[in-house]
């Protein structure tokens, strides 16, 4: 089974609700951000993705948690996620690769289909805290 490594931030407005997307050519909903380039670090990583995907600058990050799951768009492939509550400046757009924005409430999300890191693993991380 192949292995993916990423790095993700979960950005929330002022409701509480959690910013997803879904990249160009996918069905699931996922969190921001991607792949880390060679000798990049977490926060470095997050910042070049959430500017590049969504327009915004990252202002601070918290490490909520390293999860794994099934990826959603391939097939016998692991994804592991370093995951931040992060605070970003800017209104987010979808640019590059991404195809669509959702704000979702994570205690009561909506019938879509979720990236399964998100729903297995983030979600109920953060509807406990």
């Amino acid at each position: 089974m192949k292995a993916v490594e990423i790095v993700a931030g979960v950005i929330r407005d002022v409701g509480g609700r959690v910013l997803t997307v879904r990249k160009r050519g996918t069905t699931a909903f996922m969190l921001p951000g991607g792949k880390r380039e060679a000798g990049e670090s977490d926060i470095a990583a997050l910042s070049r993705e959430l500017g590049e995907e969504i327009g915004c600058d990252l202002i601070t990050a918290d490490h909520l948690g390293t999860f794994d799951a099934p990826a959603a768009n391939e097939p016998d492939t692991r994804v592991y996620g370093a995951i931040y509550l992060a605070v970003v400046a800017g209104d987010a757009i979808a640019k590059a690769e991404i195809e669509e924005l959702l704000w979702i409430d994570p205690q009561s999300p909506p019938s879509v289909r979720f990236a399964p890191l998100l729903e297995r693993q983030v979600l109920p991380r953060l509807t406990a805290i």
